[in-house]
């Protein structure tokens, strides 16, 4: 293993509402000194959920992005809340987000987003043993829900629509899980 860098100083240089920047002073072993810019971690991760119902169908959701500019389909997904544990944001999300509770959480994967540029870590899991249960959640409109087949993921995948890469690796993952399951 290599010797991590030394960080030498860490400023912060942009804020808004949602994002920080920070300049990294990083000082690597050989000598060489480079700045860095991230966008500073906050908060306690994210949870994306791969969400199965009785009858093997994904439930997914479609919801506005603002990044892309246009609604996306993709999978369940929010901030774990402090004093939670992922396995509780994620029930939670999923009551808020697609209307169902779960009684069996298989966590698959600890996921970055950018580790170049973001600390942020998000927990893909499988959840299945779906009952109904509604949480208000946070969204500024009611998101839709999509109900797809297990066995159509590759189909999924290829849709204009469905362009997440973590959503596209949490169904991989899942898929594998399941495989190595049975």
């Amino acid at each position: 293993m290599p010797v991590k860098p030394e960080i030498l100083k860490v400023t912060p240089t942009a804020r808004s509402r949602l994002f920080q920047v920070e300049e990294l002073e990083i000082r690597f072993s050989n000598g060489v000194e480079r700045t860095y810019e991230r966008l500073a971690s906050r908060g306690n991760g994210a949870v994306m959920m791969v969400a199965i119902d009785s009858e093997d169908h994904l439930l997914l959701i479609r919801e506005y992005a603002g990044g892309i500019e246009d609604y996306t389909l993709t999978l369940p997904k929010g901030l774990i809340d402090a004093g939670e544990t992922p396995l509780q944001a994620a029930d939670r999300e999923l009551k808020e987000e697609i209307g169902f509770g779960c009684r069996r959480l298989d966590p698959l994967k600890e996921m970055t987003n950018s580790p170049s540029y973001m600390g942020s870590t998000l927990t893909a899991m499988i959840a299945r043993d779906l009952y109904p249960c509604k949480l208000e959640g946070d969204e500024p409109e009611p998101l839709e829900v999509v109900r797809w087949p297990l066995s159509q993921i590759n189909e999924l995948v290829a849709r204009e629509e469905f362009t997440e890469g973590r959503a596209i690796a949490a169904l991989y993952l899942a898929r594998e899980f399941l495989q190595q399951e049975r």
